[in-house]
């Protein structure tokens, strides 16, 4: 099914994230013919370039990272334009009225307009304004919808601002905030794992799971983003939009319909019902660390207090580690452990189900957990834990494992997330978009752990390469359990 013809105007069309990943994702849907043959790409930026050298960095960037044909890249790039734009001036964006409404004639749009903020957060009020003092965000010719990158905010308070200064100009209906970690075809296919299988759904719940773990590594520092993540840290950059998104598509109820609506009713509800962080959680049931400098597979790395940009005494947290519950019926007294950290040992997003042991162990003391993991990056794939016996005389059990990886679909069409995003975003489908509701309840629930730091909260050291600080080890000891540490690599067995 092809999108409605529509013009996507892209605003910071000269930065990182346009030619990394958007213009790829919209030439990939282009090749496999996602897209209606009539839309156009309006690139917007300070920069002052125009179609055609717009065209050829955007072509260079295509060809470094996709397999392209002459002809299907010359096809697609003919559908690009660029607009110079002072993105902080009202007046400048009257010269997107005219080249608008030279593109929607040109390609039969009827004014379907998808406007993407590919830009600083400081823009994300800026824009929408500037957008309404020319009637760019009317409808009445038209669908008028507008993607929001992370952050939505830095804490509960300027998230609030935010969402009154963008719906002062767009409805809810309108706003599209995305978060890629959704678009991942694992993260959707938790729900269909869970809600059309007979064998999983009477079993996710708080009899029969003893808890479930969440881990979000990254094996690389802050590389050349040491300003910009000096102001962010693990808990804005990962945990508070990605993670606890994750967390909620676990933990949701069974929607009574597939739609954005009801989809989006139970990730609210799951946000609102997790408990208020007490000062005794924060200063028992959270950890924060920073990473220092180690020797890794025989290379000296820095510390994060020698990283660029990063100000020498910086208490901005590199990892953390957080115990919570949910208080509804299904997971009353079920422990949720979240984790995320850079320099960790692998680059892993997965979260483990690890269910209750049997009451009696028959055959082992030490039986085999039976464990259900479910990789969301790199190598996306879902692995089962059981024990069977072990050959040989006796009966000790032994930990087995079946495995599903998303590679052996080697003839399907798998959508990268930006790729899926994109293609939602433009036929109007929000159930994988974050709503306002939910995200002011993930503030909520997040700025104890804001005024914690701000208080002068303890931030741990750890070694880069390691898992973290041991006070995170300790943390999930207390109650008998452990994390998992996961390889990069999904195998056989990991």
């Amino acid at each position: 099914m092809q999108t409605d013809n529509n013009c996507i105007v892209i605003f910071g069309a000269s930065g990182d994230l346009t030619h990394r990943k958007l213009i790829p994702a919209l030439y990939n849907l282009y090749k496999i013919g996602r897209l209606s043959e009539n839309f156009s790409v309006l690139g917007v930026a300070r920069s002052e370039l125009n179609d055609e050298t717009f065209r050829e960095k955007m072509r260079e960037a295509l060809l470094e990272t996709e397999e392209t044909t002459p002809e299907t890249l010359d096809a697609f790039c003919s559908h690009l334009y660029y607009q110079a734009v002072n993105t902080s001036d009202a007046a400048d964006y009257g010269k997107l009225v005219p080249r608008l409404e030279e593109l929607h004639t040109k390609y039969q749009t009827n004014g379907n307009t998808l406007y993407y903020m590919s830009t600083p957060p400081s823009l994300y009020g800026v824009i929408p304004e500037c957008l309404a003092a020319h009637g760019l965000n009317e409808e009445k010719d038209g669908w008028k919808r507008i993607i929001v990158e992370k952050p939505f905010g830095y804490d509960e308070k300027t998230a609030q601002e935010l969402d009154v200064q963008i719906h002062r100009f767009f409805e809810e209906h309108q706003i599209y905030r995305i978060d890629h970690y959704l678009g991942k075809e694992t993260v959707q296919n938790l729900l269909v794992l869970r809600f059309s299988n007979g064998l999983f759904e009477p079993l996710w719940n708080r009899n029969y799971i003893d808890y479930v773990e969440i881990t979000g590594a990254e094996a690389i520092g802050v590389e050349e983003r040491g300003g910009y993540y000096d102001g962010s840290g693990a808990m804005r950059d990962m945990f508070q939009n990605h993670l606890l998104q994750v967390l909620a598509m676990v933990a949701m109820e069974p929607p009574a319909i597939i739609n954005a609506n009801s989809m989006r009713d139970e990730v609210a509800k799951v946000m609102h019902s997790l408990r208020p962080l007490t000062q005794d959680d924060v200063e028992h049931n959270l950890v924060l660390g920073q990473y220092t400098a180690a020797e890794i597979d025989g290379k000296e790395v820095k510390g994060y207090l020698q990283e660029k940009g990063v100000p020498a005494n910086s208490r901005t947290e590199t990892f953390m580690a957080l115990r919570c519950e949910i208080e509804n019926w299904r997971w009353a007294g079920v422990p949720f452990y979240v984790r995320t950290g850079k320099r960790l040992p692998a680059r892993v997003t997965e979260i483990v189900i690890h269910f209750k042991t049997t009451p009696h162990p028959v055959f082992s003391q030490n039986a085999p957990e039976n464990k259900l993991i479910i990789r969301i990056q790199p190598d996306e794939a879902i692995s089962m834990r059981f024990g069977l016996k072990k050959p040989g005389a006796g009966f000790e059990a032994k930990e087995v494992s079946m495995d599903f990886r998303y590679a052996d679909l080697a003839d399907e069409q798998v959508l990268t997330a930006y790729e899926r995003l994109l293609l939602d975003a433009m036929k109007g489908d929000a159930t994988l978009f974050a709503r306002t509701d939910a995200v002011h309840a993930a503030w909520k629930f997040v700025q104890p752990i804001l005024d914690y730091k701000e208080a002068g909260g303890r931030i741990y050291e750890y070694e880069a390469g390691t898992w973290g600080p041991i006070a995170a080890e300790k943390l999930i000891a207390k109650s008998g359990r452990v994390w998992r540490k996961p390889s990069g690599k999904m195998k056989k067995k990991v």
